[in-house]
């Protein structure tokens, strides 16, 4: 299983403030069955360039490496990826594909939480026609009482991939929502969005069980996921 979105990477951002921090979110997830993990800190492109973005990001993850090597410890498989923010203009930035996810030409890409207007749903849209980016919208749950229901379908019919988090299953005021979405085939990808050890921790087995438990989902539909998920994780390198 992958954890598409995670904080995991230490001293980078609002996530993981120690390497100490990190190891122990990485056993939380191979304790929870998850052998991939996506690590996607925040990206802001009004803070600094991609360059200086991936310099900080890198001195980070080899920290975290020399960490995993001395432990001696068996952890999932790390791809280094970014949560882009979404800015005017974003689909002009001429670096953006650095931002990808590692391997693959998937950018996960955090939306503002408004009604999107007709100017955002066009850069999105040539993001996808033109770049050769495929975007996953992070968290899309987020969003979705701010757009109207033709929004979203435009958005799939034009090829954009959703990611939602855990606890969008495991809460119990939006399991409903989530669980219709899942069966509908709506979610590309599941994160945890994981922070923390402890206020915003990874609970992935939890949000797995919640969709093995819905008897509305037939089994077919969780193994076309799993299918999914590994192809475009595993067959992009």
């Amino acid at each position: 299983m992958v954890d598409f979105h995670s904080h995991i990477l230490p001293e980078i951002d609002d996530g993981a403030q120690s390497i100490e921090e990190s190891l122990e979110m990485l056993r939380m997830l191979k304790a929870q069955g998850v052998n991939t993990v996506c690590l996607t800190p925040h990206y802001l492109a009004m803070d600094e360039s991609p360059d200086e973005f991936l310099a900080r990001r890198e001195e980070s993850y080899q920290k975290l490496k020399s960490a995993i090597d001395e432990s001696g410890e068996e952890f999932p498989k790390l791809l280094l990826g970014a949560e882009v923010f979404y800015y005017p203009g974003i689909c002009r930035m001429e670096e953006l594909s650095k931002l990808t996810l590692q391997g693959t030409d998937l950018l996960l890409l955090e939306m503002p939480s408004c009604k999107w207007n007709e100017f955002t749903l066009r850069e999105i849209e040539e993001l996808y026609n033109n770049t050769g980016i495929r975007i996953v919208i992070a968290h899309i749950e987020r969003y979705l009482d701010f757009q109207h229901k033709s929004t979203l379908e435009r958005l799939f019919k034009g090829g954009v991939i959703t990611q939602v988090n855990a606890s969008f299953f495991i809460s119990k005021r939006t399991r409903r929502k989530a669980l219709k979405m899942f069966k509908l085939s709506h979610i590309g990808f599941i994160g945890t969005d994981c922070h923390n050890t402890k206020y915003r921790p990874p609970r992935m087995n939890e949000a797995l069980q919640i969709i093995r438990d819905c008897k509305k989902i037939p089994e077919q539909v969780i193994a076309d996921y799993i299918k999914n998920l590994e192809y475009e994780i595993n067959n992009s390198f």
